[in-house]
């Protein structure tokens, strides 16, 4: 009877630890906002509405990436996937960096396809340049960079975009091959980058798998699991991104990064990091600041730094990956994005 109770006791607490690890990024997105319109109902409005108009703006990308995820699932077309990144790591990871540099999805739109991945056992290193190179450009980032920055800097830019995912997914590739982050992904999300063998014992995939009803409800599940971990992701990295708006001014973020040698990179890069506006406002923050006399190097590595580091990168990437390979993402981020401004810096003198 004892043991009986003890287990059923222990079965409960283990139950009440998974909820809790489900439900505490609604109840913590929900207690911010909470807080914020009880201290400033303007600002907790407005924060509600950046959040609404951010979800609803990555809403075609989102919808995209979840519908290919989930239909791989659904037609097993997710092994021929995975088979297909399989092969020479060298090639793997150009090819992955310069998709990521070229690809006109942003850092939200990735995550349910990075998630499948790592699941089905694609090498992290090729996942880390996809990673890294998409979020600091896209097609329609490079023709407003090019416009508002010029050109020369847009092709810096995405330059820098690449050569970041290179570094970072060739880095990897040296420590996985030394035995680490053999399992990236947190434990509940996909099945912790154990899906290999689905590789090794590959079934041919049924493509029209609305035809079996087992396929359309594995299709339904997946979609809605996706869909709901993203949304409760992405809700909490736009609250936090209406707030850093509101409440860090602009000119803070200038007097911290203007000037001009190697130390203004230094600086620019750091403060890139926790101070990044958004890709579309630090444009013209950082066209001021070249204006008035800041090195185009120190502008380049800020941007790139908070491209790879925004709230909505970043909390992607904390929420698919284990801390260590989240650790190793903001490293990258860091190093490559100063590497990025001394070069260009060079190249300009």
């Amino acid at each position: 009877m004892t043991e009986t109770v003890l287990r059923l006791t222990g079965q409960g607490t283990e139950i009440a630890r998974r909820l809790w690890s489900d439900q505490r990024v609604w109840f913590a997105t929900a207690a911010i906002l909470a807080l914020v319109w009880m201290l400033d109902p303007t600002q907790g409005r407005d924060s509600l509405s950046f959040v609404a108009a951010n979800l609803l703006q990555t809403a075609p990308y989102l919808l995209l990436s979840i519908g290919l995820a989930a239909y791989a699932g659904a037609t097993g077309a997710d092994n021929l996937i995975a088979r297909a990144f399989t092969g020479a790591p060298v090639v793997m990871i150009l090819v992955a960096a310069a998709f990521g540099g070229l690809s006109p999805f942003c850092s939200c739109g990735v995550i349910p396809l990075i998630a499948a991945l790592l699941a089905m056992g694609v090498p992290l290193s090729a996942v880390m340049a996809f990673w890294l190179a998409s979020p600091v450009i896209d097609p329609s980032m490079f023709a407003l960079t090019a416009g508002v920055l010029g050109f020369e800097f847009a092709i810096a830019k995405t330059l820098a975009a690449i050569g970041l995912g290179l570094f970072g997914g060739y880095v990897t590739l040296a420590l996985t091959r030394s035995g680490a982050f053999a399992d990236p992904l947190r434990e509940g999300v996909g099945n912790g980058g154990c899906g290999a063998s689905g590789i090794r014992d590959p079934k041919p995939p049924v493509w029209a798998f609305w035809h079996d009803a087992a396929r359309r409800t594995k299709f339904g599940r997946e979609a809605t699991k996706t869909s709901l971990f993203l949304f409760k992701w992405l809700s909490l990295a736009f609250v936090l991104e209406s707030l850093m708006l509101a409440f860090v001014p602009a000119e803070w973020v200038a007097q911290a990064v203007g000037g001009e040698g190697f130390a203004s990179i230094l600086i620019a890069t750091l403060v890139g990091v926790p101070a990044y506006l958004n890709g579309y406002a630090a444009l013209p923050l950082v066209s001021g600041l070249v204006d008035q006399g800041m090195a185009p190097g120190a502008g380049l590595a800020f941007l790139v730094a908070g491209g790879v580091t925004s709230l909505p990168a970043a909390i992607a990437v904390w929420a698919l990956a284990r801390r260590a390979v989240f650790a190793l993402y903001v490293a990258f981020a860091l190093t490559g994005s100063m590497a990025a401004g001394l070069l260009f810096q060079l190249w300009l003198a």
